[in-house]
């Protein structure tokens, strides 16, 4: 294959930007939020400005509880200088009282990927937000209504007429209900938690990016027939039988991916997401991971984003550049500016970037005071697997130590799993040099 075909791999699950339209939407308290992205690309790939007047700060109150959330969000278009005219495959969704509900708020990013990935993307989102919102059991059940929405979702993308037998799109949504919230994740993108400790605020990861690095579901890919390989393995450069690539962070580039067993395809560096038809006989399913977190007053903010992100940087640092900023559009614009920044300092090309920050503000309950990190209310939330007619029950027990432990078991129960559908057309396209970057 080669360094041109390691080239195209490092694109695949790599998306490309449609969007940066530019719209200012009003900001209110009592306005049900549905925001979808949409539109051309505004500004030219040079013209790497956040004009700060053209996005917007929303809030939105939580009446159950008092509190109020307040949020902005951007997306921008990669930097593809070989593939000028890509669409910008990120799309993320923001619902607002959801089912009328006042109570009831979700956030949500997709991150498409291969030839159809933008298609991909936006037909998830608007068929799970069809779905889900016409779910009367959506609360009563919210494991089971997530669960289904989910799979049907995907069962309907093959049977449409985009061709997702090598596209396909990941997502990682947080959905708010009163002071609870339900994380789902499926794919690489990710979320996380500012949690306020004493004098500093550490980073919780509310979800774990599904990849190969992940000796759990490493094993399980494997068990359904995948062969996991680094390019590098693949071309017999490197020794196929050490199955050890470190860690995820420092992979400088060549990370494991997954083969068929007499093929060189799909070549996947994620292990779950929706679509990807070729690759679900390997072990690539769209059934997400569920975590459950109380909110405390110490739970100042959370940030949902693609892999674009979180590709240079840490959780701890984009939790470290909200905190630096009052204004979540400040926030977006840094993080932004300095995935891109990163992006160009290792390769000629970035990443589609997609970022959600929703703050969390005047919530006063029980849990006040409380600095436990752990603050999974079901540190024993059900998670599902599928694979191969077999069903295993994960436990996602927090970030502090990372694990996922799994156990068989007989009765197959619902996994929840979230997935809005409401894209936004973010105007913002920040510079590797915007001004509200975070200082070094």
């Amino acid at each position: 294959m080669g360094m041109n075909a390691f080239g195209l791999l490092r694109k695949m699950g790599c998306v490309h930007g449609k969007c940066c339209g530019q719209y200012q939407l009003p900001v209110s308290d009592e306005e049900n939020h549905d925001y979808r992205d949409a539109g051309p690309h505004a500004n030219s790939l040079q013209n790497h400005r956040h004009i700060l007047s053209e996005s917007a700060v929303y809030s939105v109150p939580v009446p159950s509880h008092s509190f109020h959330l307040q949020y902005s969000f951007l997306t921008q278009r990669g930097h593809y200088p070989d593939s000028p005219d890509k669409e910008n495959q990120d799309s993320f969704c923001i619902k607002t009282q959801f089912q009328g509900n006042p109570n009831l708020h979700f956030f949500g990013v997709f991150d498409g990927h291969g030839q159809f990935g933008a298609q991909c993307s936006k037909f998830v989102s608007d068929r799970l937000l069809d779905i889900l919102s016409s779910n009367p059991a959506l609360l009563d059940d919210p494991v089971e209504a997530y669960n289904s929405a989910f799979l049907a979702t995907n069962s309907a993308l093959h049977e449409s007429e985009i061709d997702d037998s090598m596209s396909g799109t990941t997502a990682i949504t947080v959905l708010v209900s009163g002071d609870t919230i339900f994380v789902a994740n499926v794919g690489d993108s990710r979320a996380v938690i500012g949690i306020r400790s004493e004098n500093s605020v550490l980073a919780e990861d509310l979800s774990l990016d599904q990849t190969p690095f992940r000796k759990d579901e490493c094993e399980r890919v494997k068990r359904c027939g995948a062969r996991v390989l680094s390019v590098d393995q693949l071309e017999g450069i490197k020794d196929p039988d050490i199955q050890s690539w470190g860690d995820e962070e420092k992979d400088e580039g060549d990370p494991p991916r997954l083969w068929v067993q007499n093929g060189m395809y799909p070549g996947t560096a994620f292990t779950r997401s929706v679509g990807d038809a070729a690759a679900e006989n390997i072990g690539v399913i769209a059934v997400p991971e569920v975590s459950v977190v109380q909110l405390t007053p110490d739970h100042l903010f959370f940030v949902v984003a693609s892999d674009g992100v979180f590709e240079f940087l840490t959780s701890q640092a984009v939790v470290d550049m909200v905190n630096k900023f009052t204004d979540p559009r400040d926030a977006c614009s840094a993080i932004a500016a300095e995935s891109y920044r990163l992006w160009l300092e290792h390769e000629n090309r970035t990443d589609d970037i997609t970022i959600i920050i929703v703050h969390i503000n005047d919530l006063d309950n029980s849990g006040a005071g409380s600095t436990d990190r752990t603050s999974v209310v079901d540190t024993k939330a059900a998670l599902l697997v599928a694979e191969k007619g077999r069903t295993e029950k994960l436990h996602f027990m927090g970030s502090e130590d990372h694990p996922l432990r799994s156990e068989s078991f007989s009765e197959v129960q619902p996994n929840l799993h979230e997935f809005p559908a409401d894209r936004n057309p973010a105007s913002v396209a920040p510079s590797p040099t915007h001004p509200n970057s975070l200082e070094t």
